[in-house]
């Protein structure tokens, strides 16, 4: 019993002194270093922000008005052309077939319209000798009209056939980029099928959606911020059209944008936020917006966050709500109020619960 008693002593003593030991072990763990910021708020004034898209000033998608097929597609997706570049050709055998009956016919109405004429102006002489009656001249007269009536006919329809040519042989309409070709050689051409679209690479504009509260407040001419969300690069622009109607919008107004000039990386298609200033900055909502960098989020799955500092100088993950980007900039939602700090960077891992030192 005495030896039980002892054991059980023995073991109390080393259960006691390890944690001891992993007390003062935690306690001895060093605090992090961070860095600490407040939250940014806006302080631009008021403006207003819509989401948009750049597209090209000048755009068409190009299509014919005859029947088919594809005999040559003359130029590449991504290729640059000019105003009246050749693009498409497209099988015109029977309008060349057309092209030769109709300059037949030309040629029989010229003969024609000299023979009649020939006769009208001697059937003119002869009236004036009076050597032939009224009706005689007014015979000749309504054949001559008749003849020449013809021969005009004949010249407008090749007139047609000529126009019908440039349907066969399809050309830039403007200086620009391909950037589609819907069909390839072989393809059966129809009259109104897209064959290849093309835009203007000199002027880029953007294309925004703005909302019912906020339309009455843009106006035509205003200067505004475009930030293209790809490459974070702001880029500056002038208010050019201001739908007044939503019908066919689906509740939102079409804002049109013209652009600055604009380097190679601006491409057509990227999306884009633009911002609009507001004078009167009773028409911006009253609430503060909150703004965070993007490089203090942390990311789990889903869901966002940021590290705040708690009582004691530990680090509490605090799960936020964003909104849009600005730059290296993020809408706060909710989750963050703009009277509160953040770690914005660390000098170890962080997780929820560290002990830091606010550098």
């Amino acid at each position: 019993m005495k030896k039980i008693i002892a054991i059980l002593s023995i073991s109390a003593i080393v259960l006691t002194s390890c944690g001891g030991d992993k007390k003062e072990q935690i306690k001895a763990e060093p605090a992090i270093a961070v860095k600490v910021s407040g939250v940014t708020e806006n302080t631009e004034g008021g403006f207003i922000t819509a989401s948009g898209k750049i597209e090209a000033e000048e755009s068409a998608n190009l299509s014919t008005r005859m029947m088919g097929y594809v005999t040559k597609i003359h130029v590449k997706v991504g290729q640059k052309v000019g105003a009246g570049q050749l693009l498409v050709s497209i099988n015109n055998t029977d309008l060349l077939a057309k092209k030769a009956q109709v300059d037949a016919s030309i040629l029989q109405a010229i003969a024609g319209y000299n023979n009649t004429k020939k006769d009208y102006d001697r059937f003119v002489n002869l009236f004036k000798q009076q050597s032939a009656s009224q009706k005689e001249l007014d015979d000749m007269t309504a054949r001559y009209e008749m003849s020449k009536a013809g021969l005009e006919g004949a010249k407008q329809m090749r007139n047609e056939v000529l126009a019908q040519f440039s349907y066969s042989n399809i050309t830039a309409p403007f200086s620009g980029t391909v950037t589609n070709t819907f069909v390839k050689e072989g393809d059966m051409a129809n009259p109104g099928m897209p064959l290849l679209s093309l835009e203007g690479a000199t002027r880029l504009q953007v294309t925004a959606m703005v909302s019912e509260n906020d339309i009455a407040s843009i106006k035509k001419g205003m200067a505004v911020k475009v930030l293209v969300k790809s490459s974070n690069k702001t880029l500056n622009g002038k208010v050019s059209e201001v739908s007044v109607s939503a019908t066919n919008t689906g509740g939102q107004y079409l804002v049109k944008v013209n652009l600055d000039k604009t380097d190679s990386s601006v491409l057509s298609g990227m999306f884009v936020n633009v911002k609009f200033p507001i004078a009167n900055k009773n028409q911006v909502s009253k609430s503060e917006m909150v703004l965070i960098p993007v490089a203090a989020l942390v990311k789990q799955g889903q869901l966002t966050g940021i590290y705040t500092i708690g009582t004691g100088n530990i680090a509490i993950l605090r799960w936020l709500r964003i909104g849009k980007n600005f730059g290296n900039q993020v809408e706060v939602l909710s989750g963050l109020s703009s009277n509160e700090h953040y770690i914005i960077s660390a000098e170890g891992k962080l997780y929820n619960g560290t002990l830091v030192s606010i550098q």
